[in-house]
């Protein structure tokens, strides 16, 4: 399942950004969706996982408030809204697909899932 991240860039403190996660000839619908960043020298964090079957959502604490994880069914596509963004949030991000209805008790794993992206790079900074 060949994922494609889109949507990152350069942004203040405070802005806002929205990533999207696509899939190329396959449907993400089947799919239960995770988000995850890495930055420099750290490990891979989850940040955000949807379920396929009813669209159940889980953030970590890090993001809780500030960042949205939603399906545009129509549009096969995943979406991360992130605002109030910080400089501590500076990483690649990227998407992962997982092949079970829910998102596994343990989503914030980038090894549960089957697929992942190549991310897309998000700098905050003034």
């Amino acid at each position: 399942l060949p994922l494609v991240e889109s949507g990152g860039g350069l942004v203040q403190p405070g802005g806002s950004l929205r990533l999207s996660c696509t899939a190329s000839g396959s449907s993400l619908a089947d799919f239960s969706m995770g988000w995850f960043r890495q930055a420099p020298g750290k490990e891979s964090e989850g940040l955000s996982c949807i379920s396929s079957v009813d669209s159940t959502t889980y953030y970590a604490d890090s993001v809780k408030g500030r960042f949205t994880i939603s399906r545009d069914i129509a549009e096969d596509t995943v979406y991360l809204q992130m605002n109030s963004l910080r400089s501590e949030d500076t990483a690649l991000y990227y998407c992962a697909a997982d092949t079970r209805l829910s998102c596994g008790i343990r989503w914030y794993r980038d090894d549960e899932y089957d697929y992942a992206g190549p991310g897309t790079q998000v700098m905050v900074s003034s």
